[in-house]
């Protein structure tokens, strides 16, 4: 794994920095009032590769590709282009060029942007919303808790199960979630009764970028599927529990999943992460042929939960894992989704599942960490949670560590507001 990259951005050469020269991670901002456009994080500032394009410093495809609020046309370009990309960036910021930027202040001062002064925004349009479950101590975990046993559903070590989720609830981190409202059952009612939901959760996951097109009826291998994926981003798919455990059968997750999911504002690239692989653990159940991996799936990144109460100092941290901790990689789950035909799209937006470990302090969800709510956790504060109460603040982080530098991806934030009453008095 080489070292790390130097920059002339000063900032892009800190052993603190999420974002040096080796990450290059793709994002949306706005500055003031000025309108959003396409923007990479380098150190403490922000790369306006819209300008740059338009000044033919860069140059994707024949036409502009970043004129827009969103990576996605820069996807639909394909692989090659994506590197091409990434190649030029590295030359434009790396340390000792003499590419126009390190030699005309002018230009660099219009391109370089401070990146505290910014507002980040969703940085692609989500096209289609598909949540997994594959890690398998979150499945043992829930088996265990609603069930009763931790034994696996009888197909979940042969394919990767999903379900497909609301791409309009897709949101960027620091947007506001309001608790939401449903129908609930009590054990002991006879009818269920309706309000806001008494199990707000947390999903710590991963989140897969498709950046290319297929055909309707148009199957992809699984080296063809990991080909595709532009890259990665911290997922928070947030669960009202109680509201998903009354409607979820026998058709599975619906409006308990469907009110929020958060994402964090880079798109760390697939080859940003490239040194960063590793394989999927060893099979319990051997996999169909057409699910075979031929190079390692998952990546070492390091994740973490906080929490933090309305009003309180600073966070606690409720959980610690690692995304190598899956069953199944994104490229896996993107090769079944597309094996029955489906057409998949270049903005695609798939989850990994709760990512948990073996220990109760790695456990990707608040449903496990209390224990459907038997256990309560302790804050740094002193205060006790089973669930997620209005004012918390839930920030998922996540780095990949590599020799003197960091591959971060930002925060994933968002803050629990009250629910909204409903129906309307008259």
């Amino acid at each position: 794994m080489s070292g790390l990259l130097k920059s002339w951005v000063e900032s892009a050469n800190s052993a603190e920095t999420q974002f040096p020269l080796n990450n290059l991670p793709y994002g949306v901002f706005s500055m003031y009032d000025e309108e959003p456009r396409c923007g990479v994080a380098i150190g403490d500032m922000i790369l306006d590769v819209a300008y740059l394009e338009e000044e033919g410093v860069i140059s994707i495809d024949d036409e502009p590709v970043l004129d827009l609020p969103f990576w996605n046309e820069v996807m639909e370009t394909g692989p090659e282009n994506w590197s091409a990309l990434r190649a030029r960036l590295t030359e434009i910021l790396a340390e000792g060029g003499d590419d126009v930027l390190s030699s005309d202040s002018e230009m660099r001062a219009r391109a370089l942007l401070p990146m505290k002064d910014a507002t980040l925004h969703l940085p692609l349009v989500v096209s289609e919303y598909t949540d997994f479950y594959a890690g398998m101590q979150h499945a043992k975990n829930m088996g265990a808790i609603l069930r009763g046993s931790p034994d696996l559903p009888a197909n979940w070590l042969h394919i990767p199960i999903g379900y497909n989720g609301r791409a309009s609830s897709v949101v960027v981190s620091g947007t506001e979630i309001h608790r939401p409202l449903g129908q609930t059952k009590a054990p002991d009612a006879d009818i269920p009764s309706f309000g806001p939901t008494k199990r707000l959760d947390i999903e710590l996951e991963m989140g897969a970028i498709v950046g290319t097109t297929t055909a309707l009826g148009q199957p992809v291998t699984v080296d063809q599927a990991d080909a595709m994926i532009f890259g990665y981003v911290l997922l928070n798919d947030w669960s009202a529990r109680d509201i998903q455990g009354w409607e979820y059968q026998p058709l599975g997750p619906f409006q308990g999943k469907a009110f929020g999911t958060t994402i964090s504002p880079w798109i760390v690239t697939a080859e940003a992460l490239e040194a960063f692989r590793k394989p999927t653990p060893p099979r319990e159940k051997e996999l169909l042929p057409y699910l075979t991996e031929n190079k390692p799936g998952l990546y070492d990144i390091s994740l973490q939960v906080d929490m933090q109460p309305e009003g309180a100092a600073k966070p606690t941290t409720i959980c610690q894992t690692n995304y190598a901790r899956m069953y199944y990689s994104a490229a896996q789950q993107l090769c079944h989704h597309a094996v029955c035909g489906c057409a998949m799209n270049a903005g695609d937006l798939l989850g990994s599942g709760t990512i948990s470990g073996s220990n109760r302090d790695e456990y990707g969800s608040l449903m496990e960490l209390s224990w459907a709510g038997k256990e309560p956790i302790s804050l740094d504060t002193g205060e006790t949670r089973t669930f997620i109460e209005d004012g918390d603040t839930l920030t998922l982080r996540g780095h990949a560590r590599g020799d003197g530098f960091t591959i971060g991806f930002g925060e994933c934030t968002g803050k629990i507001l009250p629910a909204i009453n409903f129906p309307p008095k008259t």
